[in-house]
Order: C-alpha cells, then structure tokens, then sequence
C-alpha cells in the first residue's frame, strides 16, 4: 500500500507544473524566480524521497527557468549601462 503512495506524490506534479511555469513567465520576474525556486525544493525533495523522474523533470524546469530569468534580466541590465555610455 505505501508503494503505490510513494509513486503518486504531489510533490512530483508540484514540481513539474512550477517549473513549466517559471519558463512561461521568465519575463515576470516576480512570478518566475518563486515558481522556480519551489519547483527546484520540491523536485530535490521528491527526487530523494522517490526517485521520480517526475521529479528531476521538475527540478531541471525549475533550473531552466531561473537561468533564463536571470539572463534576461542581467542582459537588459548590461544593454541599459552600455546605452548611457555611449
């Protein structure tokens, strides 16, 4: 009976639907660096407990969309400062 709750935790679906949304939202960054950050925790947390793939898929979501966050936002940073310069 606890095998086939292992298999089926919340954690695992949590992880992956934050992730998928912190990629959707990269431009907010208000959604996007919470969304990947729980979608990292969860996926870390759930991929120990279970060892779901899910899981992982969630976590590298999460890894995937706080990357792109912060390299749209440093980008626009560094093309601001270069504007002003010139």
């Amino acid at each position: 009976m606890e095998e086939n709750y292992k298999n089926k935790s919340v954690m695992n679906i949590a992880s992956l639907v934050l992730g998928i949304i912190s990629i959707i939202t990269i431009l907010f960054w208000y959604i996007a660096l919470p969304t990947g950050i729980l979608a990292i925790v969860f996926g870390v947390k759930s991929a120990l407990r279970t060892g779901s793939k899910i899981g992982k898929a969630g976590m590298i979501t999460g890894i995937v969309g706080l990357s792109l966050c912060a390299f749209i936002y440093i980008g626009m940073i560094l093309i601001l400062i270069l504007a002003k310069q010139i």
